[in-house]
């Protein structure tokens, strides 16, 4: 754990934290997972649809980039670098399943954000429950390119970049999905987008005290 508190947190840059972490302040490491769990979880869960491995492509994930983060250059933002290590996980576990782990993908995002009324707060959660049930249908790089823009909140060349896929391939692939998702996103109008496959605090305790395990456990074996 790190002696920072969560405002102090949001004042250092990925850049600045990565250069600390290799300097031998390892414990913060936990600053990044903790900025980017929800968006690892998010990415995994959208491609393998399953929470539990989701979460073993998360700790992966991070382990991974922990490991090589010398490879860094900040050529690409973290984030987007992160992103793409447990995206290449996930396809990783879909191909060992043997499926067909091909990335087809979408353009703007916009779901509807509302003040909830208590009456509101129960209707969007049933209503969450459809349309996470109806982004889980789509098609495989749709649901990934979906996920980055309308719900991360990534743009086009991000989004790209985390799914080794040109801005125009990212723009096509988004406006299918949505094409495909319009009806039931504006007849059902008014659910928060944030809401969508939520990661809880106590998976996001349970990730970050497994990874340092690992990382820990490795640095032992090393020496």
């Amino acid at each position: 754990m790190t002696s920072l508190d969560r405002a102090a947190w949001a004042a250092i840059s990925d850049e600045e934290v990565v250069d600390r972490v290799r300097g031998g302040e390892t414990a913060l490491y936990e600053i990044l997972m903790r900025r980017y769990n929800v968006r690892v979880y998010r990415i995994a869960r959208t491609i393998l649809r399953n929470d539990a491995e989701a979460e073993d492509v998360m700790q992966e994930a991070y382990v991974r980039a922990y490991q090589h983060l010398d490879q860094f250059v900040g050529k690409a933002k973290f984030s987007t670098w992160l992103t793409k290590i447990a995206v290449y996980e996930a396809l990783g576990r879909i191909r060992r399943r043997g499926r067909d782990e091909n990335l087809n993908l979408f353009s703007e995002p916009n779901l509807h954000q509302m003040t909830p009324t208590p009456e509101r707060q129960t209707y969007d959660h049933e209503l969450r429950i459809v349309l996470e049930s109806a982004i889980d249908a789509l098609p495989d790089g749709y649901r990934s390119v979906f996920l980055l823009r309308a719900v991360e909140g990534l743009n086009v060349a991000d989004t790209g970049a985390c799914l080794d896929l040109s801005t125009e391939t990212v723009k096509t692939r988004f406006h299918r999905a949505r094409a495909i998702l319009r009806k039931e996103i504006h007849r059902r109008a008014g659910i928060t987008a944030a809401a969508l496959f939520p990661f809880h605090l106590s998976r996001c305790d349970r990730v970050v005290e497994a990874v340092f395990n690992r990382i820990g456990s490795t640095q032992r074996q090393s020496i």
